[in-house]
């Protein structure tokens, strides 16, 4: 069955100094999340852009397939810590997603290891969705 997600921005003002808040509907865990294109591109405290929102959805992404992918392997994880770190220039826009990762697992060597988050990084649905940009990872066992 598929599941519809949403979120929703109300934005004011022209792109420079204007500032908008989203929210996201579905789940209602974070309403009025106050964004703004300088802390889109200046990175301001306080204020969230929409690649800290794609790395919320890469990293939960990536760690939820990672999870499922070392389950089947017989070596599931006691931990998983998943960083994405997107990156966006004016202009070209959003030009990659680093994934960081650091995980406790037992009964696996690294190799096995490697291998396996490399597939969940090829595999995770968002990912896929971003394919048009750089996906690169570090993982290493905890």
């Amino acid at each position: 069955m598929a599941v519809t997600s949403e979120a929703t921005t109300l934005w004011a003002g022209d792109l420079a100094s204007g500032t908008g808040l989203t929210t996201l509907d579905s789940s209602g865990g974070v309403r009025d999340l106050p964004m703004s294109w300088a802390a889109r591109t200046n990175g301001l405290a306080g204020k969230s852009n929409p690649e800290e929102l794609l790395g919320a959805a890469h990293s939960a992404c990536f760690s939820m397939q990672f999870a499922h992918l070392l389950a089947e392997n017989g070596t599931p994880a006691e931990k998983i810590q998943v960083t994405a770190a997107v990156t966006f220039e004016p202009g070209p826009g959003i030009t990659g997603s680093h994934l960081l990762v650091s995980a406790r697992i037992a009964g696996i060597d690294d190799e096995h290891f490697q291998r396996i988050a490399e597939e969940a990084k090829a595999t995770c649905p968002v990912s896929l969705a971003l394919s048009g940009i750089s996906i690169t990872l570090e993982a290493s066992l905890a």
